[in-house]
């Protein structure tokens, strides 16, 4: 590929992997000077951890539990084995579970980088059930990354309005409901959870860019070939036949 194509395939990428570095850079920086979202992290620590009850932790401790570091990849291997043996989009699983290995790392790099120290044990809703630091939240950042990264690929499968309305009301509730756990549950603040999304608008970037350079690389600067969108390409018309000469 041309410095011009790479260049094609990767901006859209680039403008996801700014725009979430410099959402993160900010957050930190909102923590490292106690200024503007961090002073709302103690406020809403608070005010979950007064208003829990039996049902709702339940649901809480659940949704964490699903998207946790055991369960969650566990179904994306099982999840990516079917997907890819039923519609044979191979690649398409190979960028998700990348993602999310990525994401892991990125998640435990940033998180001993920074070494920012969890809240209070006194508002966790099992104390000692976490160790590791705080910012960002790994589990917003895994979460966010696995319902931006299959709504992308289903998306470049079918580019459909329908599935676009799909891809992003899933991600909302998925993130949002991920993050919101975390917060009820007292194992992070609010700067960490925002934190882990832009971190994984970071991820969701890289995967743009790696699925952009693989159909430009195979199809050109003319778009992305059908067997990548699981089509098949459509058969040659047949040839008209001869007009008569009148010999």
């Amino acid at each position: 590929m041309s410095g011009r194509l790479i260049l094609r395939a990767w901006w859209p990428a680039l403008v996801l992997v700014v725009i979430g570095g410099v959402g993160y850079a900010e957050l930190l920086d909102s923590v490292e000077d106690q200024e503007w979202l961090w002073s709302l992290d103690d406020p809403i620590l608070e005010f979950f951890a007064a208003h829990r009850s039996g049902a709702l932790t339940t649901f809480m401790v659940a949704v964490s539990w699903v998207f946790g570091p055991v369960v969650l990849p566990i179904l994306v291997a099982l999840g990516g084995a079917v997907w890819g043996w039923r519609t044979r989009q191979w690649f398409n699983v190979c960028v998700l579970v990348g993602s999310m290995a990525f994401a892991g790392l990125l998640s435990l790099v940033l998180k001993y980088t920074v070494d920012r120290p969890r809240p209070p044990e006194e508002f966790w809703q099992e104390p000692g059930g976490t160790h590791t630091p705080s910012f960002p939240s790994g589990h917003t950042l895994c979460a966010a990354t696995f319902v931006l990264v299959t709504g992308y690929l289903a998306w470049r499968t079918d580019r459909s309005l329908k599935v676009l309305l799909w891809w992003s009301l899933v991600s909302v509730v998925v993130i949002g409901m991920v993050a919101l756990s975390r917060l009820y549950l007292g194992y992070h603040f609010l700067t960490d959870v925002v934190a882990g999304f832009f971190a994984a608008l970071t991820v969701l970037g890289v995967a743009v860019g790696v699925v952009r350079t693989h159909d430009f690389r195979d199809d050109g600067p003319h778009g992305e070939s059908a067997a990548a969108h699981g089509e098949s390409a459509a058969p040659a018309a047949p040839a008209a036949p001869a007009a008569p000469t009148g010999e």
